[in-house]
């Protein structure tokens, strides 16, 4: 303080001041940010999650399709090998007309064989369809999933750039990649 009562200030000290005025308005956005980022944060470690379990349930499917399908393959060689002892007898009653009533009795018990061995192998061609099917339709929510958690990422990133340039448009941007993330999880959601 002067003589006169009036107090200045060294230009240094204006600017400190300056400073942190500035530094308190850069503070507020980068409060602004770290709540933004952090709410991102649990939305992305929920679609993450949700995401997880989907692929679980997909593989589930997928992994049942797949053994349905090798127990059918199963009943088909089965259904194969009885055919060819069916036709083996055909052949032996044209071959040996005396003993033809044993190999009919025999041909005939072949012939229930396949129809119930068909049976069996067409309802295992359906499950393993069945469970593909199921496969695919909770895939296309799972993938939604995926480009959501991609947004939300590009968000935080974009968000981190802002304090670091203290680009506010940049923050908008976020903002933007944030609601197609979020929207794009609500899409998947619906999928389901």
């Amino acid at each position: 303080m002067s003589e006169s009562g009036i107090h200045t200030h060294a230009p240094h000290e204006e600017a400190v001041q300056e400073l942190a005025g500035g530094h308190h308005r850069h503070h507020s956005l980068s409060q602004w940010v770290a709540i933004f980022t952090a709410l991102l944060a649990a939305v992305g470690a929920i679609v993450g999650y949700q995401g997880t379990r989907l692929m679980d349930e997909v593989l589930l499917h997928k992994n049942e399709a797949v053994l349905q399908k090798t127990q059918a393959t199963d009943q088909w060689n089965y259904y194969q090998a009885v055919s060819t002892k069916a036709h083996i007898m055909e052949l032996a009653v044209a071959l040996m007309p005396a003993k033809a009533s044993l190999f009919q009795k025999k041909l005939g018990k072949y012939l229930i064989q396949k129809k119930e061995i068909r049976a069996r192998a067409d309802a295992l061609e359906a499950a393993s369809i069945k469970e593909n099917a199921e496969s695919a339709r909770l895939d296309r929510p799972r993938n939604a999933m995926a480009v959501s958690l991609i947004f939300l990422q590009i968000a935080i990133s974009l968000a981190s750039i802002t304090v670091l340039t203290d680009r506010r448009w940049l923050f908008v941007v976020a903002g933007v990649a944030a609601a197609f993330g979020v929207g794009i999880w609500g899409y998947a959601l619906w999928l389901i």
